[in-house]
């Protein structure tokens, strides 16, 4: 388990630098293409005006259905939830000492399957501060769609103590997705240490994380 938890660990905080690094080169870009933009748009009408066409090679992404919204007969298909499949929110909840609620909502379009692990989330790079399960059982799958939504929640401390490190920010991800997680800025640091996460459930009164 140790070996899976430390494995599981580097992939997020990989993900976590790197979405910090995406983060600065956009910005660092941001100048350029603001200074490029008239030559561009000098470029583009100069052209053979074909950007608005549709090519072969568009027509048969759409009619297979390459971009997994469909079955390349019109119907939706089903998969396995991943991160950027779904739409988070997090707000904080005072129940239980206090914890943070997750819910999750399939992107329009998709019809996906959530694992009924628990989240992968973090409060920061340190493997630290990265979420363990609250319990060992693995639930159902839940079946993300249209209105459907998933809950977690996650305890940032189940230690009853004054030990922790305080973050200031949430990062949510699937479990095995973890390569572009979603980054949720907290309105005030929080103390963490052992923080757990609930499985993902249909209903959020199963979603409260209870201390050690």
């Amino acid at each position: 388990m140790r070996t899976r938890r430390t494995t599981r660990s580097a992939r997020l905080a990989l993900a976590i630098a790197a979405a910090a690094a995406l983060t600065a080169t956009l910005t660092a870009c941001e100048d350029e293409v603001l200074d490029n933009g008239a030559d561009s748009s000098d470029s583009a009408g100069a052209g053979d005006g074909g950007s608005g066409d549709t090519t072969e090679d568009d027509a048969a992404d759409a009619d297979t259905g390459r971009d997994g919204s469909g079955d390349g007969e019109g119907n939706p298909v089903e998969q396995t939830c991943g991160t950027t499949d779904l739409t988070f929110t997090v707000s904080t909840e005072t129940q239980a000492g206090g914890y943070f609620l997750v819910t999750a909502q399939a992107n329009e379009g998709i019809t996906c399957h959530l694992e009924g692990s628990y989240p992968a989330a973090a409060f920061g790079s340190a493997e630290e501060s990265h979420v363990g399960p609250a319990g060992h059982a693995v639930g159902d799958s839940i079946k993300l769609s249209g209105d459907a939504v998933a809950y977690a929640g996650i305890t940032p401390k189940t230690t009853n103590d004054d030990n922790g490190v305080e973050y200031e920010q949430l990062i949510i991800g699937i479990l095995g997705d973890e390569s572009d997680p979603a980054s949720f800025p907290l309105d005030e640091p929080v103390l963490v240490d052992q923080p757990v996460a609930t499985n993902w459930t249909t209903d959020p009164a199963d979603a409260v994380p209870f201390s050690k």
